[in-house]
């Protein structure tokens, strides 16, 4: 099996407990975010930019095509399979799409973790949903 082929159903993320540790609280979110899914940094900062890749792209009207894989590649500096490897968790964490052969940022992953958040909240802690 090909790495562009491999499932996409889930990856893992780090989940930190403390206050200080939050996403929001760091000076590049995007980057600490992305430290919390890929185990080495210099995967972490062209996840980031592959991000930014598609977030232009898409606001400009100009979708980032799955086609165009090998000159995102080339301009990220990485091997084919090392670049679907990546793009493969950002697709399985729900951060990115690909809808009509276009890559998009996706939804999926703020609401899995709305959702596992709201079912400990309710369901294990015995707090009113409300209160979250």
């Amino acid at each position: 099996m090909k790495v562009k082929e491999a499932p996409k159903t889930a990856t893992s993320v780090i989940v930190r407990s403390t206050a200080t540790a939050r996403v929001s609280q760091s000076k590049n979110p995007m980057l600490e975010l992305m430290r919390r899914i890929f185990r080495k940094e210099e995967v972490a900062l062209k996840a980031v930019k592959f991000l930014s890749i598609v977030e232009e792209r898409q606001k400009s009207g100009k979708p980032l095509r799955i086609e165009e894989w090998e000159t995102v590649a080339q301009e990220l500096k990485m091997v084919r399979s090392s670049f679907y490897s990546m793009r493969n968790k950002l697709l399985a964490a729900g951060l990115i799409a690909i809808r009509d052969g276009e890559y998009t940022l996706s939804g999926a992953f703020s609401k899995d973790l709305v959702d596992m958040a709201r079912w400990w909240w309710v369901a294990v802690l015995g707090y009113d949903p409300e209160s979250l």
